[in-house]
């Protein structure tokens, strides 16, 4: 089986990294220098403001906006976990936190909108194969681990394993393979880590930034690097020598598929993945059989609608074509979401089938094809008008609302008034500039699309204006004008 690629390609203000399995794109991050992601930062805050009807605390972090933390918060973990036997309780009092206190948090959701970030006051530190709960005795190994030997593996490695007391592990996905070698050494360096964070957060008074998490690449090698990868290629000399001392320092057995690419083609371009990349950003997804899906975000969730279009096989039966369509969709919006980075509420609006064996699996299908997403997915099963309601976890900006903002011109609708509505608005705009100021000539300034329309299909209508104020009216094109824009004077 062909081994899965890591592509970083490095610049000055941004850096994007691509997952590729067989040569096509399952994953792709970017992170601005300017604008890093927030998401598992450790900060020393105050709290600001208590509002016990919604049972939550703002806390102000430093960043601007403070942080929202629910007073009885749990562990916010990337991956589910499987408690271990030797487990301490793992239900938490809801801090009783009192206005002005100074309290260690961490970010677990980025702020959008006018929203501040969502915080937690249970800190999880991860490694490369475990995650040190400095404030839990919790023990646990992560369900996407299920084979049951390895998982056994692992849970005596887990027992000889020694924390500090008072605090828990969770062995990570991507310790599968790992040996009690790494995992003793991982862990040691955790603790070290949090004894920093520990030692810094006393220095200061709130609110201050503690501990940063890591960068976009540093974070893929730590999260996805495994015996899976054959190769990360690094199109940059001082990032390759970066990420290379990384590797070696945690997984020095993995250092020799840490390639520099040097060759004048750029990195993404050679790999045949540019194009792709540019095709997130389109609203249309097409399938290679002819049919298509639509992506639709709004502010409070996202619709995905399912076309047959030009499906190729035409002659089987309605409901079959609706079944072959149905899958092949759902495998795509499996990986759309995963690469868009969508979440929140989204509903998919599935061809209409009748049979309940396709209904039920179409639901498997969908299911199949979001285990390989890392952030978690709840759902709720397909209802009578074909429609899928699911939850996507949140906890970043979406690949969209990083590289693009809205439109000056359509403020976001995606749509412009036709000219002839504008040309009917002008008329209006003329009327009352008439009314309200006597002149013999007066000039509408407009898009040439507009003044082809007043010249032509509102012809006689501008005229009986012109009669009705005893006023020479002049329609002037300009094209440096939005055909949205008119200038009376």
């Amino acid at each position: 089986m062909k081994k899965k690629e890591i592509l970083i390609n490095y610049e000055q203000q941004e850096r994007r990294v691509a997952i590729l399995e067989e040569g096509k794109l399952e994953n792709y991050f970017v992170e601005r220098v300017s604008e890093r992601t927030m998401v598992g930062n450790v900060y020393k805050g105050r709290v600001e403001t208590i509002v016990p009807s919604v049972g939550a605390a703002f806390v102000n972090i430093g960043t601007g906006k403070n942080g929202f933390l629910y007073l009885n918060d749990t562990v916010t973990m990337e991956e589910d976990i499987e408690d271990h036997p030797n487990s301490g309780s793992t239900k938490t009092e809801a801090p009783a936190f009192k206005e002005g206190q100074e309290v260690i948090v961490q970010v677990t959701k980025e702020p959008f909108g006018t929203k501040g970030p969502r915080l937690t006051s249970h800190v999880s530190i991860p490694g490369r194969y475990l995650v040190l709960m400095p404030f839990e005795k919790h023990f646990g190994i992560s369900k996407k681990i299920d084979d049951d030997a390895e998982r056994q593996r692992l849970r005596v490695i887990l027992h000889g394993l020694k924390p500090p007391a008072h605090m828990g592990l969770i062995v990570r996905t991507v310790a599968w393979g790992a040996t009690d070698k790494e995992m003793q050494r991982d862990l040691m360096l955790l603790v070290r880590l949090w004894e920093k964070i520990d030692r810094v957060s006393k220095k200061r008074s709130a609110p201050f930034l503690i501990y940063e998490e890591y960068d976009l690449a540093l974070r893929m090698i730590r999260d996805y690097f495994n015996e899976e990868i054959g190769s990360i290629l690094i199109d940059s000399k001082e990032e390759f020598k970066r990420v290379y001392r990384f590797i070696r320092s945690y997984m020095g057995r993995l250092q020799n598929a840490v390639l520099f690419y040097k060759e004048k083609t750029p990195l993404f371009e050679k790999k045949g993945i540019e194009e792709e990349i540019t095709k997130l950003y389109s609203n249309k997804v097409y399938l290679k059989s002819g049919a298509y899906i639509v992506i639709e975000a709004t502010e409070g969730l996202t619709v995905i609608d399912v076309n047959s279009g030009k499906f190729h096989r035409r002659k089987i039966a309605q409901e079959e074509m609706a079944f072959a369509v149905n899958c092949e969709s759902a495998r795509e919006i499996a990986r759309q979401l995963r690469l868009r980075d969508v979440g929140g509420i989204i509903v998919v609006d599935y061809i209409d089938m009748m049979e309940e064996r396709h209904r039920r699996e179409l639901i498997n299908v969908f299911k199949s094809a979001l285990v390989s997403d890392r952030a978690k997915t709840d759902i709720l099963g397909l209802s009578k008008l074909g429609l899928i309601q699911m939850t996507r976890e949140r906890t970043h900006r979406t690949l969209e609302s990083i590289s693009y903002t809205d439109c000056p011109y359509c403020h976001g609708k995606g749509k412009v008034k036709s000219s002839f509505s504008v040309a009917v608005h002008a008329m209006r705009e003329l009327k009352n500039y008439l009314a309200n100021n006597k002149t013999r000539k007066a000039t509408i300034e407009v898009h040439p699309e507009v003044a082809q329309c007043l010249n032509n299909e509102n012809f006689h209508a501008l005229r009986n204006i012109s009669r009705r104020f005893g006023t020479r009216v002049e329609v002037k094109a300009n094209e440096a004008l939005h055909i949205e824009k008119i200038v009376v004077a």
